[in-house]
């Protein structure tokens, strides 16, 4: 369970408005490097589109901060990976069930060193 004496107030400026978070201490970095994330996110809209609405410039920044985690959960996906590993082990499973027990011992002496 969580102390207080674990979280404390910052207040991060978001596309020229203050807002005042309590976060975990250990947290603060990350909370103040995703405040500067959205920041130049915001003033490179900015500079793009000059004269647009504070809140169009942050439909963005969402907007594009939402398909980067969805390209990136994309690119994470592991089921593929997974069922191919699961694959290659039911086959190898096969081949060692179907091996001879002969067969195992003369190529354990076919790699004896002695």
């Amino acid at each position: 369970m969580e102390h207080d004496d674990e979280k404390m107030i910052i207040t991060l400026t978001m596309a020229d408005y203050p807002y005042k978070l309590s976060v975990n201490r250990k947290d603060e970095q990350l909370y103040r490097d995703a405040a500067k994330l959205v920041n130049e996110k915001v003033n490179l809209y900015r500079s793009r589109v000059p004269g647009g609405s504070v809140d169009n410039y942050l439909v963005m920044v969402a907007f594009d901060m939402a398909y980067r985690w969805v390209e990136v959960e994309e690119r994470n996906d592991t089921v593929p990976y997974r069922q191919s590993l699961e694959e290659l082990v039911r086959e190898f499973e096969e081949r060692f069930r179907d091996e001879q027990p002969g067969e195992a011992e003369s190529a354990g002496e076919a790699f004896s060193c002695g």
